[in-house]
């Protein structure tokens, strides 16, 4: 159930925070006021795209909080199945702050990518838009409900249906490309055939590509290294008057001069000894360098020839020598199939005959089970359907067979309805009207819900294009909903609006210049005048006061009944 919602700096919104109530939360306000705003920063929270300008205008940021508490055990489980950990009250909170074009996104306090958000959300919360109902006007759309109602028992089967039709069009794609002329194959084994060669002649050994980038640069930078090193060499040698060895030979002589006289004398001449010696040695290697430096024009040429011919074969083959050899293996994997062609597509159709038989199995059994709940949830459609008012009602779900496979197998449905006594049974789409859809969207709605024990449900106008008798049976429906699943509900309608267990207006208001939108909850007297508005429009008459009391009472009274 969502307890709490906490909004700030988010389009119209400065700041606002409301508590949700369990059973039937009504939202109402003059069009335009910021319901969708209120709807929006819900989506927001739990994932939804966020717009450039949605950041209200001189603000840093903007920041949507919920706060849910779990209503069952089930729900626990497949939280914590996801890697949330619960607060100790049970509740999980879903925080989403944007800045600057980019967004965070905490649950309790953790910062999680959006696809674990919207994983959660499936658990706690399933939103109705306003124009959601359009979708039953495509066939497609129809499986993907037989499925989410089946899921239980058909997750596993629809994974292994996927798993073996990305087998199957895999070989399927491969053996397409396999499909070639002899020409074709004559030319493709004489180019790999001269790769091959080409590699092989070259003699690669891995890491001599680095070994040779090093002697190359010590070799291209030759005449200064020689220069500095003799430098260097001059300046902390021996032969020289003023060079370091020199001048520290003479100075450990006197040194050893007078050593005799003060036996403290004897650390700093050891330890001038020792810096002789470190010398030494160091002058000897530097030597030893300078006589490694002599090579002949050769010795480069041939080093950058076979660097050069080790890049030229990095610039076909691959970025380094282990990619060179990796590609030169698959060439001849490659190779091997060409001269094997015949056999090798032999297998490959048997190969694809295997996984299609494979495929079809599975699609079978997958198609089975739809069957079995398709007839399932037809039924329990109808019979919804009925408590909105269509009295008369058919409804069934109708298989089609595909002539091909896909990764969800190989059946397509459309639902179909009757809604006057005598009419012959049509696909939706062709009969059902905008407020008709409503309806049967809402009856979806409820069978799913009931299936998969979601805590909360969100219906943002479900009620277009009904009025009426109709409103009222939808308005019976969602109080039945909400005795067991917290509602929320934005509405025009009053007959709706009336039922409310809790009712929430949102105004539009302009304070110090600036519009803002907040939400707020109605006490008894606020809930008449509320109803009274909806009712009469711009002028509020005693009359409609009146009627709005009556209407109140009347809606209570059907609660209770």
């Amino acid at each position: 159930m969502l307890l709490n919602l906490h909004v700030k700096n988010l389009a119209l919104i400065d700041e606002c925070e409301v508590d949700f109530t369990e059973g039937l939360n009504i939202l109402s306000g003059e069009t335009g006021a910021g319901k969708s705003i209120i709807i929006g920063s819900i989506n927001l929270a739990l994932g939804a795209k966020a717009s450039k300008d949605i950041i209200r205008e001189d603000a840093q940021f903007a920041l949507v909080e919920l706060v849910f508490t779990l209503d069952t055990k089930k729900q626990a489980d497949k939280i914590k199945e996801l890697g949330i950990d619960l607060q100790e009250e049970g509740q999980v909170i879903i925080t989403r702050k944007l800045m600057n074009g980019k967004s965070i996104s905490k649950i309790n306090g953790e910062t999680v990518p959006n696809n674990l958000v919207k994983a959660v959300a499936e658990i706690l919360i399933d939103i109705h838009g306003q124009h959601e109902h359009q979708s039953l006007l495509y066939n497609k759309n129809h499986l993907v409900i037989l499925d989410e109602y089946a899921k239980s028992e058909i997750s596993e089967v629809k994974q292994k249906v996927y798993d073996a039709y990305q087998e199957f069009d895999q070989i399927k794609k491969q053996l397409k490309e396999s499909e070639i002329d002899e020409e074709q194959r004559k030319r493709e084994i004489a180019f790999i055939e001269f790769e091959q060669n080409e590699i092989e002649e070259a003699s690669l050994k891995l890491g001599e590509d680095e070994e040779l980038e090093e002697l190359h640069k010590k070799m291209s930078n030759a005449k200064k290294i020689v220069e500095n090193l003799a430098g260097v060499y001059s300046k902390t040698g021996y032969e020289e008057t003023s060079s370091a060895g020199e001048s520290i030979g003479r100075a450990l002589r006197e040194l050893t001069a007078i050593v005799d006289y003060d036996k403290k004398l004897d650390d700093l001449c050891a330890q001038l000894r020792d810096i002789d010696s470190l010398l030494n040695d160091f002058n000897r290697e530097v030597s030893d360098y300078l006589l490694e430096m002599e090579f002949s024009d050769e010795e480069f040429m041939e080093a950058d020839n076979r660097l050069n011919l080790i890049n030229h074969l990095k610039s076909k083959y691959g970025k380094t020598l282990k990619e060179i050899f990796d590609y030169e293996e698959k060439q001849q994997l490659r190779l091997n199939q060409l001269n094997e062609y015949e056999d090798y597509i032999i297998r490959l159709k048997n190969q694809l005959k295997n996984a299609e038989e494979k495929l079809q199995t599975q699609s079978h059994a997958l198609s089975q089970i739809r069957q079995k709940f398709a007839k399932e949830l037809s039924d329990k459609i109808k019979s919804n359907l009925v408590d909105l008012n269509f009295l008369n009602v058919d409804f069934e779900i109708k298989f089609h067979k595909l002539n091909h496979f896909s990764q969800n197998g190989y059946d397509e449905i459309e639902f179909m309805i009757s809604t006057n006594p005598g009419e012959a049974i049509k696909p939706l789409g062709k009969v059902a009207s905008g407020g008709e859809l409503s309806r049967i969207m809402l009856a979806i709605k409820t069978v799913l819900s009931n299936k998969e024990e979601t805590g909360s449900l969100i219906f943002d106008e479900i009620d277009v294009g009904i009025s009426g008798r109709t409103a009222q049976m939808v308005s019976e429906k969602m109080t039945a909903i909400a005795k067991t699943q917290q509602v929320l509900c934005i509405t025009h309608l009053p007959q709706i609006a009336a039922m409310a267990d809790s009712h929430f207006v949102i105004e539009k208001n302009v304070v110090e210049n600036k519009t803002i939108t907040s939400i707020r909850k109605l006490n008894e007297n606020e809930i008449v005048l509320e109803l009274a508005r909806i009712l009469g429009g711009a002028k509020i008459t005693d009359t409609v006061i009146q009627s709005a009391k009556e209407m109140k009472e009347l809606a209570t009274r059907t609660k209770n009944a």
